[in-house]
Parts: C-alpha cells; sequence; structure tokens
C-alpha cells in the first residue's frame, strides 16, 4: 500500500514543494493561454459534444495519472467553459473578477479557515469583522448594526426575510419561532415587493413556511420603481382583510432593468405601517463607492437589513456576499449555542463566534478577496470603473433607439433591455421568434453573450455590461452585427423557418 501521503498535502518536504509549484504553474498557463488570452467568449461547441467532453474527462482512474496528462484534461474544461472576463460576455449579473480577488482564492483554499468559531479562524474571524464595520460606516448605520458574510444574494435576502418574520411573530403573536416554530395565525403575515423584485423573495417566502402566496406584489412606475400609491392601496387592503403586513422589500438594482427603488419614500412608509424594511442592493450596492450615482441608494440606512453582493458589480469571485442589519439584536432570531462549537461562556467573554449571527456553520474567509481589492486598488479607481460601466449603458441605449430598437427604459445601473424590430412587420409572435433566434444564433458563435428575457408578455434581449474593458465601440459593432442577422433571418410561409445566410 503507499503511504507516500504527504506529498498531496502541505507539507515542509521537497515532494510536496515540488508538487504545488508544478501544479501551480500549470494552472496558471492555463488561466494565462485558455481564459486571458481567448478571442471570444464562447467556443461555440454544441451541448452534445460538451455533454461527451465531459463524459470522457471525469473517468476516476484508480491509481493517480501524470500531472500532465490530468492537466491537458482540465485544460479542455476550461477551453470550453464560458469565459466570463470577455467584455463580449453580456448576459447575466456574473462580472468578471479582478485579479487580486483571484488571487485572493488561493490563500483562502490553502488556509481553508472554517469561520463558525473563533479557535478555527483567529485572525480571519477578526478581518471579516473590521470589513463588515467598514462598509457598515459606509451604508452609514451606527454602531449598533452588525453584519456577516454569505453566499450571495438568496442567503442574504433569505436570513432579511427569516429575522423579520421571527420578529414578527414575537410582536404580533407572542411566539419565540426558534423555541415553539411557527404560530397558526403566521398564516397572516405579509411580505410587499416589486414585481421586479428577485426571485428569491417568494423563494424564501415558500422556505420560511409562510408560502409564495404571502408575497404581495406590487405595481411599478414607468422607471420599474415601487409604486408608492399602489404599495399604500396594498397595504390598506391588507389591514381591510385583517391580514398582517411585516416586511417590505425594496430593490437596489432589479435584474433585468437594474432599477433602483426610491429608498427614501419606502423608509417612511415602513415606518408609517410598522414593517422591516429589507433593501435588496445586490446588484446596486456597489453604488457606495460610485462617484456619480452614489446618491441613488438615497438614505440606505433606513433600512432593517440589506443585501449586498460582492460577486456582481464588486468584481469579486463566486461566492462573496454579505449581510447587515441596523441594530444587532437582530441577530438573536437565528442564535444557538452548541457547546463544541460557540458555548454561552464564549459570547460572555466577549469571544466572536461568527456562527452566533449566520445560518451557515461553515463559512469561507471571503473579506479576504475584499481586502486585497481594495488596498490594492483603491476605492477611487473602483468607484471610476463602476461609473464608466454605467455611463456606457447609457450611450449603448441610446444607440439602439437611433438604430431603430425597442428599449424600453433608462437605465440606471448597467442593463440595457431591448430588442430587435424587423423591417417586415410587427406580428408580435414573430417578432418574439426573432429575438429567440437571435439571442440563440450569437451564443453558437460564441462571439457575444446576451440573456434573453420577457417583459409584459414580449421578448426581449438584454446587455448586462459589468465590463470596465467593454468600449462604445464595440458596442456598436454588436449592435450592427445584431441589425444586420437580423435582416438575413427570413420567416417562410408562416412556419419557423429560419434561414443564416451570414456569418458573423
Amino acid at each position: 500500500m503507499n503511504t507516500n501521503f504527504e506529498q498531496w498535502f502541505q507539507h515542509p518536504s521537497e515532494q510536496s514543494e515540488k508538487i504545488f509549484q508544478e501544479l501551480i504553474e500549470s494552472t496558471a498557463s492555463i488561466i494565462v493561454n485558455k481564459v486571458m488570452k481567448v478571442n471570444k467568449p464562447f467556443t461555440g461547441a454544441s451541448r452534445e459534444d460538451i455533454q461527451a467532453m465531459a463524459r470522457e474527462i471525469t473517468r476516476m482512474p484508480v491509481c493517480g495519472q501524470h500531472i500532465e496528462s490530468v492537466m491537458d484534461d482540465i485544460q479542455e474544461i476550461v477551453k470550453h467553459s464560458l469565459s466570463i472576463s470577455h467584455p463580449s460576455a453580456m448576459a447575466h449579473l456574473h462580472c468578471p473578477p479582478l485579479l487580486p480577488s483571484i488571487a485572493a482564492e488561493m490563500i483562502i483554499g490553502a488556509l481553508n479557515q472554517s469561520m463558525d468559531s473563533w479557535d478555527q479562524s483567529p485572525m480571519a474571524t477578526y478581518v471579516e469583522e473590521e470589513v463588515l464595520k467598514y462598509f457598515i460606516k459606509l451604508i452609514g448605520y451606527q454602531a449598533n448594526a452588525d453584519g456577516v458574510f454569505t453566499s450571495g444574494g438568496t442567503q442574504s435576502n433569505y436570513m432579511g426575510l427569516l429575522l423579520a418574520r421571527n420578529q414578527a411573530c414575537q410582536t404580533y403573536f407572542s411566539t419565540n419561532v426558534q423555541r415553539d416554530g411557527l404560530p397558526i395565525e403566521a398564516s397572516k403575515l405579509r411580505i410587499l415587493c416589486s414585481e421586479h423584485a428577485h426571485f428569491t423573495i417568494q423563494q424564501s417566502a415558500a422556505q420560511l413556511g409562510l408560502g409564495i402566496n404571502s408575497v404581495v406584489k406590487v405595481k411599478t412606475n414607468d422607471q420599474q420603481q415601487i409604486c408608492l400609491d399602489d404599495a399604500r392601496k396594498k397595504l390598506n387592503h391588507l389591514h381591510q382583510q385583517e391580514l398582517i403586513p411585516f416586511a417590505i422589500v425594496a430593490t437596489a438594482g432589479t435584474t433585468d432593468f437594474g432599477s433602483i427603488d426610491n429608498l427614501n419614500d419606502i423608509t417612511e412608509l415602513a415606518d408609517v405601517y410598522r414593517l422591516w424594511m429589507h433593501v435588496d442592493a445586490a446588484y446596486g450596492g456597489a453604488l457606495l463607492f460610485s462617484h456619480q450615482y452614489r446618491h441613488l441608494l438615497g438614505q440606505l440606512s433606513g433600512a432593517d437589513s440589506i443585501t449586498i453582493d460582492f460577486h456582481k458589480l464588486y468584481y469579486q469571485t463566486i461566492s462573496c456576499g454579505a449581510f447587515f442589519v441596523k441594530d444587532r439584536q437582530s441577530f438573536q432570531h437565528i442564535m444557538y449555542h452548541a457547546d463544541y462549537l460557540n458555548p454561552e461562556e464564549d459570547h460572555e467573554e466577549g469571544i466572536i463566534n461568527l456562527v452566533d449571527k449566520s445560518i451557515q456553520t461553515t463559512k469561507r474567509f471571503d473579506a479576504l478577496k475584499i481586502l486585497m481589492t481594495f488596498k490594492l486598488i483603491g476605492t477611487d479607481t473602483f468607484g471610476e470603473m463602476v461609473d464608466y460601466t454605467i455611463q456606457l449603458a447609457n450611450k449603448t441605449a441610446q444607440h439602439l433607439r437611433l438604430n431603430d430598437f425597442d428599449v424600453i427604459h433608462e437605465p440606471m445601473l448597467n442593463a440595457v433591455l431591448f430588442r430587435f424590430l424587423p423591417d417586415i412587420g410587427d406580428d408580435p409572435q414573430f417578432v418574439d421568434e426573432l429575438n429567440i433566434e437571435l439571442q440563440r444564433y450569437f451564443y453558437q458563435s460564441g462571439e457575444l453573450i446576451m440573456a434573453k428575457t420577457k417583459q409584459n408578455g414580449r421578448v426581449y434581449l438584454k446587455f448586462t455590461m459589468l465590463h470596465p474593458l467593454n468600449t462604445f465601440e464595440k458596442m456598436k459593432q454588436h449592435i450592427e452585427n445584431i441589425k444586420q442577422i437580423g435582416k438575413k433571418i427570413k420567416r417562410e410561409e408562416g412556419e419557423k423557418i429560419y434561414e443564416y445566410s451570414v456569418h458573423y
């Protein structure tokens, strides 16, 4: 039996160091040549071919293979992955990661800190706490605020509604949900949010035992923001039905439009109706550093809880998010002490165990990525990056309109929703089919990655323009190519027959 295990671990031996160096050098070579030097974001390989390659590559050997052979396989995986760092990858809120963040990932992986208790992560715990304090001050919260790093917006939104639900049950039903579970009366609880709010609001309501139907969608205005008049109508109607609205979710950066609700007005509304106000700033939270658009976040400090994602417009590697609360006592609603992990005496002695305020036990040291990024790049340069992408999105939207595309909003952030309108007619079903085919065509070409979505029942395309290395000249070229390909897609005798007579 082979007992030479030490070569595969971080260990002060010549063999261990040699293997580590070789792995890192091979990995760096793959990243430089197959990620940084690609000329388009996707190879265009078919799903069938990719599946066949994956099936072959993932055969697990009984005996270990040579590094060169393994890295050849890994290179194929990277080659046929979507290159998010290419400026023409503009489909989703999926950012190109900054180099400091990628470098920090190596340290995070090597340390492998578990951020649930202080004794497992002595330095990392305090680094996370200090990074959170920096953001708490930036938000405008007072000293009694707190936060915790999370896996992203889904977890953060869930935590906001979890704390709000438990507090509501305590307030309205004198029930400690942690101890006694949900009371029967909890079926009366209601959550308000925009019709453009993230799907995780409904998902969280379902998981929290309140049901999807507990979420009341509020209409939006012509800027895709929560309509305050409709919100008041909904609230008054709920009270008339003897239901209990207990939370309202404002969005600072909706997924499709990038729209930002009027946070100041919603804060006032929440105060009048005694609602927990949660702000989903997973997308727009980066405006905290903006030189030109910070005002769009208003008085963010009016929120009871806030979601911020760092793996969106902060350009961090996945996963990396944070959740903040105005009053740290809110975390009492989820705190649980385990003698072997975070005993009560630790709390009494002032020892910080991050599991006290997290729904995760094992947590990554993601705060290191934020620290390295801002220390190397600086907050001014970061703010300039964010501002540039918003300016570029606005210029792109204007250019689309000048070229007879349908653009249904003025970008607040850097998302642009549009669709191609053919000259041959305006049959809505055909226009939808045409735009679906455009998205598919350009994805398969590998040259341009756009998203598709639906608004008011119609299909739209979307540029999510997160990349600061994108240019207006390149966007004009993309738009011209979309026009030309759109004109070449022909409809014959009412059937879905598409002919691609030019190549991109």
